[in-house]
């Protein structure tokens, strides 16, 4: 008897299976997996553009599913700013990549893939020094772009707090702090502040994080409603102190210092590595402009690195004003800016400096002392020791001593990053898989994909379907497992 009741629970177990089967088939919706939306963004900065392919699941209400990084290409040469002499070449060297978005986009998606160019600190500096130009190599940049099949959506000049405050909506939206899928497909509103965003690029660096401090100038103040809540953002683009525009800036300063004679000792690189450059290589900028000297600009001054980490201090130091300042409080150079909180996400050239430190040199960064000590070694360091470490690097090897000298002035002296707030800094270059950047936060602002207000928690029926019939058929299937294996052991006992 016991085991004719067992087989029969065992058969209740199977008929449940069979029953969400046909419940499903007879739901009245058939539908396959749902499919998904695609967005392209081009990154135009300074030194390179990059092109980034987002997709995001396409039966969310309001197109707010998750976004995730499906494809990046780097365009190879250097950014659409340098092609000012030939705007055309600025068109056709993105070319490449977009021919691979043809292949990484479904071709039936591509009328309904928004195409977007968005443009930096590099254009910035372009249209300040030859607003005509910059028009010029943007429109030639908008004419290859229309002809593809996307729907393409402009090319524009990023202002520098757009920069700052869609890199840090970025960081945000990728680590979730901002709104998150519960597991029932409910939308929950983390109970975590946000993060702070810090980005280095080749012309410009940007810091932006939420507080709760009265900003003082009101260019700094981003007020942002997302998803229902309210978000006051303090955020600063400082042009001209970009990985390459300091390096030019360093570089003017140390002609200046030797009176721009035939040889000039750079404290900065690294000892055995000597180079000829001409004037122009420095004052081709409008960040060093004012202090282009009555020489001819192609003459010729060569550099012999002696790698003296102090000495690089005290000049990297002076590319930054730390003394005059209006406000109850500076970061530097006059700029208003109130006391760091929470923790922060550091990207672009901060990543590769920190990971370079890391990787290469084989030292942690923790503290700021470690970032100091850390720059220092890398000036003593020989240039024959730095090429056997990092053959790879050689192009930007020299400039490491340099670049981690700002990095440690910027953060400390210049940001206040301190002892108990620099541990909270994470140099990273991405969130899981998708790159961290402004490009991401560009597209979601541009498309809408972030509503003001929070979202319904409203899920698909089928959806809904699947969770409850799931769960009652486990919890009957094991319900009746248990059942039956009880009897079978008291059918056993009783035989005995």
């Amino acid at each position: 008897m016991a085991r004719r009741l067992a087989a029969l629970l065992l058969l209740l177990a199977l008929g449940c299976l069979l029953g969400i089967l046909l419940l499903l088939l007879g739901s009245g919706d058939t539908r396959g997996p749902p499919g998904f939306k695609y967005g392209i963004v081009l990154d135009a900065g300074s030194s390179h553009t990059a092109m980034f392919i987002y997709k995001w699941p396409a039966d969310k209400e309001n197109d707010t599913g998750v976004v995730s990084e499906h494809g990046m290409c780097d365009v190879e040469g250097p950014g659409i700013s340098s092609y000012s002499s030939n705007p055309p070449a600025a068109g056709r060297s993105l070319e490449h990549c977009l021919n691979q978005a043809l292949r990484d986009v479904p071709k039936e998606k591509h009328a309904g893939t928004p195409l977007y160019l968005g443009a930096t600190a590099g254009m910035r500096l372009l249209s300040i020094a030859d607003p005509q130009v910059s028009d010029a190599v943007l429109r030639a940049v908008a004419a290859t772009l229309k002809t593809y099949p996307f729907d393409f959506r402009g090319a524009k000049i990023l202002s520098g707090e757009e920069e700052g405050v869609f890199g840090w909506v970025t960081a945000n939206y990728l680590l979730e702090n901002f709104i998150k899928r519960g597991w029932l497909g409910e939308w929950i509103q983390p109970q975590k502040k946000t993060l702070g965003a810090m980005d280095f690029g080749g012309a410009s660096t940007q810091i932006t994080f939420e507080t709760s401090d009265t900003i003082e100038n009101p260019r700094n103040e981003v007020m942002l409603k997302l998803y229902g809540q309210a978000y006051k953002v303090y955020t600063h683009s400082f042009l001209c102190y970009g990985r390459d525009q300091v390096l030019k800036r360093l570089l003017s300063k140390l002609l200046q210092a030797e009176s721009y004679q035939e040889t000039v000792s750079n404290p900065c690189w690294p000892m055995g590595y000597n180079k000829s450059l001409l004037l122009s290589s420095a004052y081709d900028s409008p960040c060093t402009e004012k202090e282009r000297p009555s020489l001819a600009l192609n003459t010729t001054v060569t550099l012999v690195g002696t790698g003296n980490g102090n000495l690089c201090a005290l000049h990297v130091s002076k590319l930054f004003d730390f003394i005059n300042c209006s406000f109850s409080r500076c970061s530097f150079d006059g700029v208003f800016q109130p006391e760091v909180s929470g923790n922060f996400i550091a990207f672009s050239a901060f990543f590769y400096t920190v990971d370079f430190i890391q990787t290469v040199m084989g030292r942690p960064v923790h503290l700021p002392s470690d970032l100091k000590d850390a720059a220092d070694t890398i000036c003593a360091t020989s240039w024959s020791e730095l090429l056997q470490k990092a053959p790879k690097l050689e192009k930007r090897l020299p400039d490491y001593c340099a670049v981690s000298t700002f990095v440690y002035l910027l953060t400390t002296k210049g940001y206040s990053f301190n002892n108990h707030s620099f541990p909270k800094i994470a140099f990273q270059k991405k969130a899981g898989e998708t790159s961290i950047g402004w490009a991401l936060g560009y597209m979601l602002n541009l498309t809408n994909m972030i509503p003001a207000e929070k979202p319904s928690s409203h899920k698909s029926m089928l959806y809904n379907y699947w969770v409850i019939l799931i769960l009652l058929f486990v919890v009957t299937t094991l319900t009746s497992l248990v059942t039956a294996i009880c009897l079978l052991r008291q059918s056993k006992s009783s035989i005995i």
